[in-house]
């Protein structure tokens, strides 16, 4: 402890930004991993469930059937079977279906994206304010070589050296931070890609009914 607190002094007034990207930065990471690990039910696997008990049971069992799961597919597709409960034959039109679903999809998926941008603006900020740090630090070193009147490679190993520490914090920081972001954008993409294919099959189902 003793040595981690040494070495966040000897980094100077950068340590102190990268110490608030750290802690944001992983916080949004912890949460990212919390609302994805809660996102059990597959929407193309429940768009093929729903399908079934709507061509068997009928459009009230069906809604019925969505109100059991409070998830983001079934918030998106039981508006649409009500929608087509309200509906005359005459009246059903795929755009109709489809202003409905992208409505809720909108209001529902939104959770996806949040904390996305601060994570990707966090990988690029951290290695910045590092390299600020060592540039400043490596100004203080030459400055206190032109003090000392001599080149002394104690005091420019040690002025580098501490200028060095700013540079690799903010690496340390930016490279897990960009591997999260990289990592829950493939499952955003992943679950909104289910849930336009879920869709696309429970809407083929309405128009056929």
């Amino acid at each position: 402890m003793q040595a981690a607190i040494e070495f966040f002094l000897r980094g100077k007034w950068a340590m102190w930004p990268l110490l608030f990207c750290a802690i944001v930065g992983f916080a949004y990471v912890i949460e990212r991993l919390i609302t994805f690990a809660r996102l059990r039910l597959d929407p193309e696997d429940f768009a093929e469930e729903l399908i079934e008990v709507f061509k068997k049971d009928g459009a009230s069992t069906a809604l019925e059937y969505c109100l059991q799961f409070p998830s983001p597919p079934a918030r998106v597709f039981g508006p649409a079977i009500e929608k087509y409960k309200e509906l005359d034959k005459k009246t059903k039109d795929k755009q109709i279906f489809e202003e409905v679903m992208t409505r809720y999809a909108t209001r529902e998926l939104a959770f996806l994206d949040r904390g996305m941008l601060i994570l990707a603006a966090l990988a690029n900020i951290a290695p910045m304010i590092g390299f600020l740090g060592t540039v400043s630090g490596m100004i203080n070193a030459f400055d206190a070589i032109a003090l000392a009147g001599t080149v002394e490679a104690t005091l420019v190993a040690a002025g580098i050296s501490e200028a060095l520490i700013t540079t690799a914090t903010g690496l340390c920081l930016a490279i897990p931070i960009s591997g999260a972001h990289a990592f829950f954008s493939q499952k955003v993409n992943g679950y909104t890609r289910s849930m336009e294919e879920g869709a696309a099959a429970l809407l083929d189902t309405l128009l056929e009914a």
